[in-house]
């Protein structure tokens, strides 16, 4: 499974500033409130409130990732993706837990065996200049192939879609036919899985993968190693970049500038989108976040563009412009792992006494406290499937969970009934560790995520547990540390994972599956590998979409939760900010404003 990365939206500075603001959850839009699942954002307006007309910018600090719909994958590539494309699926606003048909005509036909599944595609749906013709099935599965090519290296397409009959088992050096996509006429795509997992690819077609690319446009770029399909996208949105005669992208300057304007063939009968605004522009390179947030509230039809809100702009947001920002979820998980394989978090009841002795509030402070983000008490994150059937905002009901501030006793409740389980664990009569040898820790070593790896330092040391403390480069502590087995590091404070799309199985199957165990790239961190867990997945994998889906997932999540694989301590949510005469609605799964819902007031 591939992820898209837990960004690190504030700086550690937010805590002492505004965390003690954002509790406040009688105060309206201005607090993160705390979330039953269904409530989850807080600020921002409502869908179909907006009005015709106008121009909005928006301010960036950096380029979005890619254009290309085989290669975007981050939040302001999805920001401005939305906007430009339409695929077969897709989350709107509002669209918390199963995502709405856009060039599908309705839900995916899926038969009974859950190996075949059929899409019918709307008609009447056109590409912008220079192509200028009808979307058709054909488009969306020469989209589909082409991510399989290493010269479009899609950063999901092996993840979700390795099912398909045919599909590469790696990447091709160019773009392949998969005989298991199949085009019975313009309006209908079939897709042939080899296992029974259309459970989970039907969700994965709310992925840019499924937006629709014009073979005999795109394919002299996409002969090129890496294509360069991102500098002539062909899109089928409401909204299009600036191009020239040739359609070459004029209205991207990369790094700079993004200049958007109306498609002139699309259809607003085809869409659920309102696109309001009639030009947008995106301002990027605006390092100082604190100016470029400030100039946001002070100033006139502008927005921010990315989940960099630093913590100046939301104490100021806070305390003066309260109807200016929006918590976002931010669709994921953060928490201290432990290594299940090297003792002494090979013991149960090890595991369950460092979580029960870990200050989780001061975890959360550490990342900007409530306005960064809910109080962890299992996995799944709220207002996400199976949230409420794993316990909601209380959690399943541990004792080693019950107390966010920590709980000595029962720590040592459980460390003494470690040691009385194995009497050859150094564990004193008064339930601390005894052994001198020191555990590694390797963390990152910039904040807020090493403020994060101090604090659960301290958390382990309380249990008497000696710590190396090892601080290195954010590119490096995955690639070569946390994410190699080999390497057997005990403890790595800096994990979490992030939604790829609202499906239970995403954010638990890749992070908790012993089966996912890898030895390079790996992102189970706790190689937690118990057979009535795995067991449990695979035959949660094979029930549809819908509440036995999300009740089948939220129990695993209570067994992974059980079995205490590390110190569960945020689920993240993103601030951002508008001007005042902005009616910004958000999209919560790009966790940004949604620029085809978003007006002026």
């Amino acid at each position: 499974m591939h992820r898209r990365l837990l960004p690190s939206v504030v700086a550690v500075g937010i805590a002492l500033a505004v965390a003690a603001c954002g509790s406040d959850s009688g105060s309206g839009n201005t607090a993160a409130t705390k979330s039953s699942g269904s409530e989850a954002t807080s600020g921002g307006a409502k869908p179909g409130e907006g009005k015709k007309g106008g121009h909005l910018d928006v301010i960036n600090v950096a380029d979005v990732d890619y254009v290309d719909p085989g290669q975007v994958y981050y939040s302001f590539g999805y920001m401005i993706h939305y906007a430009v494309n339409r695929g077969l699926y897709w989350y709107g606003p509002g669209d918390i837990n199963r995502p709405r048909p856009d060039l599908a005509v309705g839900e995916p036909e899926v038969s009974a065996d859950q190996k075949t599944i059929t899409v019918k595609i709307r008609p009447g749906v056109k590409y912008a200049p220079p192509v200028n013709r009808e979307v058709t099935s054909k488009d969306i599965k020469y989209g589909f192939e082409r991510a399989f090519s290493s010269h479009v290296p899609s950063p999901y397409a092996a993840a979700y879609f390795a099912d398909i009959v045919g599909a590469p088992g790696k990447p091709t050096s160019d773009v392949k036919d998969i005989p298991g996509i199949e085009t019975p006429d313009d309006q209908t795509i079939v897709f042939k899985l080899s296992k029974p997992s259309a459970a989970l690819v039907t969700q994965a077609f709310a992925l840019p993968i499924s937006t629709p690319v014009p073979e005999e446009y795109a394919k002299k770029f996409d002969a090129k190693s890496p294509s360069t399909y991102d500098q002539y996208v062909a899109f089928d949105g409401p909204y299009m970049y600036k191009n020239d005669a040739d359609g070459k992208l004029i209205g991207r300057q990369p790094g700079k500038e993004i200049q958007l304007v109306r498609n002139p063939n699309w259809d607003p009968k085809t869409d659920s989108r309102p696109a309001y605004l009639d030009t947008i522009s995106v301002s990027e390179g605006n390092d100082d976040s604190v100016s470029a947030g400030r100039r946001i509230l002070n100033g006139d039809s502008v927005v921010q563009g990315d989940g960099t809100t630093a913590a100046p702009v939301i104490k100021q947001a806070l305390s003066r412009n309260k109807d200016q920002i929006a918590f976002v979820p931010g669709g994921g998980y953060r928490f201290i792992s432990v290594n299940s394989t090297i003792k002494p978090f090979d013991n149960l009841n090890v595991r369950k006494a460092v979580v029960a002795a870990a200050d989780r509030m001061a975890l959360q402070l550490t990342r900007g406290g409530e306005s960064a983000g809910e109080l962890a008490t299992h996995f799944l994150p709220f207002s996400f499937p199976g949230f409420k059937e794993a316990g909601g905002d209380a959690g399943p009901g541990y004792d080693f969970l019950k107390n966010p501030r920590g709980d000595m006793a029962v720590a040592k409740k459980y460390m003494l009934a470690a040691k009385k389980e194995d009497p050859s664990l150094p564990i004193g009569a008064d339930g601390l560790w005894t052994d001198s040898d020191p555990l590694l820790m390797v963390a990152t070593n910039a904040d807020p995520g090493k403020k994060t790896a101090e604090v659960a330092q301290a958390q382990f040391e309380k249990l008497g547990f000696k710590i190396k403390f090892r601080a290195v480069p954010q590119d490096t502590l995955y690639t070569k540390f946390c994410n190699v087995p080999a390497q057997k590091i005990p403890i790595c404070p800096n994990v979490g994972w992030s939604k790829d799309f609202n499906d239970p199985q995403a954010m638990l199957d890749a992070v908790f599956n012993g089966k996912n165990i890898l030895q390079a790239n790996n992102s189970n961190w706790t190689q937690l590998d118990v057979p009535a867990i795995n067991q449990a997945m695979d035959k949660a994998a094979l029930v549809p979409a819908g509440p036995a889906r999300d009740k089948a997932w939220g129990e695993i999540d209570k067994m992974v939760t059980a079995q205490a694989p590390g110190i569960p301590f945020l689920w993240d949510k993103l601030p951002t900010v508008e001007a005042s005469n902005v009616r910004g609605v958000v999209n919560e799964y790009a966790t940004s404003w949604d620029l085809s819902f978003s007006s002026l007031k």
